[in-house]
Parts: C-alpha cells; sequence; structure tokens
C-alpha cells in the first residue's frame, strides 16, 4: 500500500481513539500510532503499521515518521471529565489539560513543518465547549467562542492547528460534543444513579446536552479525512441535541428505570467545583457543516442511539 494511504494516530488508546483505529484499519488505510506510551498501544491496538513514541517536546524526531503520510489525526489530550464523580480541577489538572492539547497541537504542526514531504490532512479534535455555555440558542459552526476555561482551551488548540494551513495543509478541527459511550467517558457515570433507581435530572434541567453516538463521529471524522470540501471546525454532535430533563427522561425510559430525583446544583458544586459547569451548563450545537457535506447520520435521535449502546 502506498503512502497515500499513511494514517499517523495520535490519542489512540482513547476512547474515540480505539474506534477510529478499528475503521481506519477496516477502511484499508495504513495506521501509524504515536504514543507516549508505546508498549501500552500494543497491546490495545495491535495490527497498527508502526508505533512511535512521541512527547511535546521531540517534534523534530518525528520528522521520519510523518513523511510522506497522507494525513494526521490528533486526538491527543489529558482527559476532561474522567472520573467526574471524584475529581476536581485542581490548578495542576487544569494545566495540564491545556498545555497536553495547546503544545500538544504545536509539536505536532512543529512536526509537520519540518517533514520534507509533509501531510495532506490534519484533523483535530476539539470540542463543543468552544462556544462557552449558552441557552437554547442553536449553535453553529459561525458561532463565536465563550471565555470561560473550556473555551479558551478550545480556541487556543485550534488556534495551534490552524497553523498548518500557511504550511499548505487542510486543516479541520473536530468540535465534539458527548460521545455516548457506555463503557467510558461521561456516560457510565450519568447512568450510574439510574441503576439504583435514583436518577434523575441536573437541575436546573434546562440545560442542553450535544450528544453524539460513537458510529457518528467516526463517520463524520472519516468525513472530513476523505472530503477535500471538509475544513476549518466542524461540529460533531447529533442533530437534536436535549435538554437534560428529556436526556434523563429518556435514558431512565431506556434503561426501565425511573427519572425523578432531581440534583441541585449546590450538591454537584460541592462535590466538583468548578468542574460542574460541565452538567449544569450546556450549549445547543448543530452539526451544520456536516450536514452541509452530505453526512446522512445513523442516529439523528437519543431514544434509537441509547437503545443501540445499552439496550
Amino acid at each position: 500500500m502506498s503512502n497515500s494511504k499513511r494514517i499517523i494516530l495520535t490519542g489512540a488508546t482513547g476512547v474515540i481513539g480505539r474506534r477510529l483505529f478499528a475503521a481506519l484499519k477496516g477502511g484499508g488505510y495504513e495506521v501509524v500510532v504515536f504514543s507516549r506510551r508505546v508498549q501500552q498501544a500494543r497491546e490495545l491496538l495491535p495490527g497498527a503499521d508502526a508505533y512511535v513514541w512521541w512527547s511535546t517536546n521531540a517534534a523534530g524526531a518525528w520528522a521520519s515518521a510523518v513523511n510522506g503520510a497522507h494525513a494526521i489525526i490528533h486526538l491527543a489530550g489529558a482527559p476532561i471529565a474522567e472520573g467526574i464523580l471524584g475529581q476536581r480541577w485542581t490548578p495542576e489538572i487544569k494545566t495540564e489539560i491545556y498545555n497536553s492539547r495547546v503544545y500538544g497541537t504545536r509539536s505536532i504542526v512543529d512536526t509537520i513543518a519540518a517533514a520534507t514531504d509533509r501531510p495532506k490532512v490534519l484533523l483535530c479534535a476539539s470540542g463543543v465547549g468552544y462556544y462557552g455555555f449558552h441557552d437554547h440558542t442553536p449553535l453553529d459552526e459561525s458561532t463565536p467562542p465563550g471565555a470561560d476555561f473550556l473555551a479558551q482551551i478550545c480556541v487556543a488548540w485550534e488556534h495551534e492547528a490552524a497553523r498548518a494551513e500557511e504550511l499548505g495543509v487542510r486543516v479541520a478541527c473536530l468540535r465534539t460534543g458527548l460521545m455516548l459511550d457506555p463503557d467510558a467517558g461521561v456516560l457510565p457515570q450519568i447512568m450510574q444513579p439510574f441503576k439504583i433507581r435514583v436518577g434523575g435530572p441536573v437541575m436546573p434541567g434546562t440545560q442542553y446536552y450535544s450528544w453524539i453516538h460513537p458510529d457518528d463521529l467516526i463517520g463524520i471524522y472519516l468525513l472530513a479525512l476523505e472530503n477535500d470540501q471538509a475544513s476549518g471546525p466542524i461540529n460533531a454532535t447529533a442533530p437534536t441535541p436535549q435538554t437534560n430533563r428529556d436526556f434523563s427522561s429518556i435514558l431512565g425510559k431506556v434503561m426501565n428505570s425511573l427519572s425523578w430525583m432531581p440534583v441541585p446544583e449546590v450538591v454537584l458544586r460541592t462535590v466538583l467545583g468548578e468542574m460542574a459547569d460541565l452538567v449544569v451548563y450546556g450549549q445547543r450545537a448543530m452539526p451544520k457543516k456536516a450536514q452541509s457535506l452530505g453526512y446522512q447520520f445513523k442516529y439523528p435521535t437519543l431514544e434509537p442511539a441509547l437503545r443501540n449502546l445499552i439496550g
């Protein structure tokens, strides 16, 4: 297989990365995994065409691996909501979240600059946190950024990725919402109260959750990889975001549980501090660009998506 089918994938051992790795391999691409933990990557993702150690401080050393690759898909970054029921955003954690994304992406673009045969495409993860927290107003890719912690990260993150455009690389930043994975991420923690029949909305309940089924998230990544018209920000969210109240009601229905016990904001603030913003507030992001590029959602509505994932 020619180098034109070679993809560099960072963050491959993460929740999204593992699914994307399988999809790329299934689509006939060569996949080179960049990882801080090469042995772990070998164990979790057997069958990669190469495993390359990387860090944010060694960009020049990766140029040979990048030469001739068709694309880099950059997913790497410290978890934002891992352990949401027990981990606060301490100053140290916030610094790690910021640096892993901003400086990591800077190193990726520096690697592209150092290559003699540069990739044609850079896909960089981002998040709907770019928009800040909003009410019910629909948000598309033209909406300006917010000013909170996550918005500042996303702005700086995307700014670093956009530098690759000056090198002749097509760049797309996928602003992902809440990916519904029943085994990892936020969904298992949302499900926990429903398993013991004490589930309910997080007050005020009117905040919107911009969610997406994993199959559609991977589908949008593949669209962005293969469609030359895909560039700039792309909202990777389902076309029917739900209020927290409706999300909780549908989840309770699917789990054959109750959705009756509201969670006061003050309780979450006590446990989570600033990180409570992730569930107390929200944004109603719409996938305008993905749909304009022709993407057809497999799971455009929430109940079928949840039934597929958790039965």
